[in-house]
């Protein structure tokens, strides 16, 4: 999947957020670390260093959510991470997006932290991020 299709597929998941560029995507699918977890509709992005796996982000089509393609992604994401030899996951999700947070949750991620503000919309309001993390089993060689 090219940074030009992912750039798309997360303008259209979050129409009410800033849009990540192409090159963004280049710059992190460049590093060793990252790594990317696709599907027709969306994709998942992560990145593992010194056992910790970081999911930066999930996206998913407009039109495709609610079928169970983001609960895929992070299934793919932590098997991925698992693979990397991570033993911990964390992400981080606006604290009013009640889809993914109830993804993460029955995901068995529990909420470890709050950053008062992090998130700011389009028209300047600032919205709480979240903190979540999961521990989970590395896949041993």
């Amino acid at each position: 999947m090219k940074a030009d299709a992912l750039a798309a597929i997360y303008a259209a998941a979050f129409p009410d957020g800033r849009a990540w560029q192409p090159s963004e995507f280049d710059a992190l699918l460049a590093d060793r670390f990252t790594f990317l977890c696709p599907h027709l509709s969306g994709f998942a992005l992560g990145r593992c260093i010194a056992g910790e796996a970081e999911l930066l982000t999930i996206a998913v089509m407009p039109q495709h959510q609610g079928n169970g393609i983001g609960q895929a992604l992070l299934l793919a994401f932590e098997q991925q991470a698992e693979s990397r030899e991570a033993t911990d996951a964390f992400l981080e999700v606006a604290a009013d997006n009640a889809p993914a947070i109830s993804l993460y949750q029955r995901g068995g991620y529990c909420e470890s932290g709050r950053r008062r503000g992090y998130y700011t919309a389009m028209d300047g309001s600032k919205t709480d991020a979240l903190l979540f993390s999961k521990a989970l089993k590395p896949t041993l060689p």
